[in-house]
C-alpha cells in the first residue's frame, strides 16, 4: 500500500526521485500514464495489469468507454528506475501534469500520483474537497 506525501524537484533531464518508501513496493517495472485532475498515475505492474483487465471489459460500443480507455493507454509508458531511484517523465506527460520544477508524489493505496506542486496546492485548497461534504457523499457509498 502506498501512502504519504513527498516533495521534491524534477531535474533538467526530466527525472524525479521516487521516494525510497515507495521503491520496494513499486518493484522493477511499472507503468506511468496520464492521471485525472492534472496529475500522473504510477502503477506497479501488477496493479496496471488489473486496471488493464477492467478496461478490457469495457464494450467497444460505448463511446465513453472508448474515450476513457484511450485516455489511459495513449500515453502509458513502461518504466524502470535508474540506480539512483530516478524516473524519467516523458515531455508529453510533464505537459499534461503541468510539471516544471517542484513535484509532489503522493501514495494513494495501490498507485502513486505525481503532481506539480502548484496543481497539488490548487487541488488541495479546492472548496469541493471539504472533508465533511465528502464524508457525507461517501456514506451513501457505504464507506
Amino acid at each position: 500500500m502506498f501512502s504519504g506525501t513527498y516533495h521534491h524537484n524534477i531535474d533538467s533531464k526530466g527525472r524525479i526521485i521516487i521516494p525510497s518508501r515507495f521503491r520496494e513496493e513499486l518493484g522493477t517495472g511499472f507503468v506511468l500514464t496520464k492521471g485525472l485532475d492534472h496529475c500522473l498515475f504510477l502503477f506497479p505492474m501488477s496493479e496496471w495489469n488489473e486496471f488493464r483487465s477492467k478496461l478490457k471489459a469495457v464494450p467497444l460500443t460505448s463511446r465513453e468507454g472508448r474515450a476513457f480507455t484511450r485516455y489511459f493507454f495513449a500515453n502509458a509508458v513502461e518504466c524502470e528506475m535508474d540506480k539512483q531511484g530516478r524516473l524519467n517523465i516523458p515531455p508529453v506527460l510533464r505537459e499534461h501534469a503541468r510539471i516544471d520544477k517542484e513535484i509532489v508524489s503522493i501514495g494513494v493505496d495501490r498507485r502513486i500520483e505525481i503532481w506539480s506542486r502548484a496543481e497539488w496546492e490548487k487541488y488541495s485548497m479546492s472548496p469541493e474537497l471539504d472533508s465533511e461534504l465528502i464524508a457525507e457523499k461517501m456514506e451513501g457509498l457505504g464507506i
